[in-house]
């Protein structure tokens, strides 16, 4: 075996062993402390400090035990491995769903996120999770290739009807709205949301291999398998993962064309966007000229069908 593994296991095997290592890193112990510390022996606590002093990672200052600057090393570079683990432990379950491609961030920033997976007596738990951030929240950003039920009625409730402060950014690939205007219901709760000052919808030109949701200043990420079914919720306050979700909200953002059909083309109209049907009934909202949209009339044709807008 490799001598550094060798040394590796030698700390590794026994808990006692981490214990008083990263004690002494952190400060002088007399062994009466390091016993109460760690519960053992007399016995073993004296083979473990020889041990330590063979290896010249402590020495003893004639008052205390103390840690050498190769035993602080020792200790930093063990405790930030056990981390690491410890992290990749935590996201075991979870990891082959995690964006990683698309996450620009040091999977080990995500140690203290709060991962929600669904169970038999709370299948909805990581959308749970997610209506709970967004009814707490003063501002939501979303990037996302879907939009779900319950996450729209929450938005409308606080965008439409809700008091206080608000303010509702989405950026969604086509073929999420294209979902929600199947349902009437749900286009109608669409078609307000799209009409409320505080909210705004725009539409990616592409696909959106992401499903990122910013609830103020935590950043909430649903996790589906290939089959689009939902596995489990990873949400944190991270400031390295709040920054990555923040730049990649905007660069969507600033990529797509806004979700409002031209001042004038009616009440009820469809639009086409670059990449796909934006299958939605929308109100008219702004210029041609801002907005990216050309109006068409709207006029049912011989086969029953109504003309789209397009960019």
């Amino acid at each position: 075996m490799d001598s550094a593994l060798e040394e590796i296991e030698f700390l590794a095997l026994s808990a006692n062993r981490v214990t008083v290592l990263e004690r002494l890193a952190e400060a002088p112990h007399t062994r009466v402390e390091l016993a109460e510390a760690t519960d053992a022996s007399q016995p073993t606590l004296g083979r473990i400090l020889r041990d330590f002093e063979g290896r010249q990672w402590v020495a003893h200052d004639g008052t205390a035990y103390v840690a050498t600057a190769t035993g602080r090393l020792v200790a930093e570079e063990f405790r930030s491995l056990r981390g690491t683990v410890e992290t990749e432990r935590r996201l075991r379950p979870v990891i082959e769903w995690l964006p990683t491609e698309e996450m620009a961030v040091d999977l080990r920033r995500l140690a203290d996120a709060r991962i929600t997976s669904p169970s038999r007596t709370r299948p909805s738990a990581p959308v749970d999770r997610l209506l709970e951030l967004i009814r707490d929240a003063g501002r939501v950003r979303i990037v996302s290739h879907a939009f779900n039920e319950a996450s729209l009625d929450a938005i409308r409730e606080r965008a439409v009807d809700g008091e206080g402060p608000f303010a509702f950014e989405g950026v969604f690939s086509p073929a999420a709205l294209d979902a929600v205007a199947r349902d009437d219901r749900l286009r109608d709760r669409l078609r307000e949301l799209v009409d409320a000052d505080r909210a705004e919808i725009r539409i990616h030109d592409g696909p959106v291999p992401l499903a990122v949701t910013i609830t103020d200043d935590v950043v909430h990420l649903l996790l589906r398998d290939d089959g689009g079914l939902l596995r489990a919720a990873v949400d944190s306050d991270d400031e390295a993962v709040l920054a990555w979700a923040e730049t990649a909200h905007e660069r969507y953002w600033s990529r797509s064309p806004r979700g409002r059909p031209p001042r004038g083309c009616g009440r009820d109209v469809r639009l086409d966007t670059p990449g796909g049907t934006f299958a939605s009934t929308l109100r008219a909202g702004r210029s041609p000229r801002r907005s990216g949209w050309r109006c068409r009339p709207v006029a049912v044709t011989a086969d029953g069908r109504r003309p789209r807008f397009h960019t």
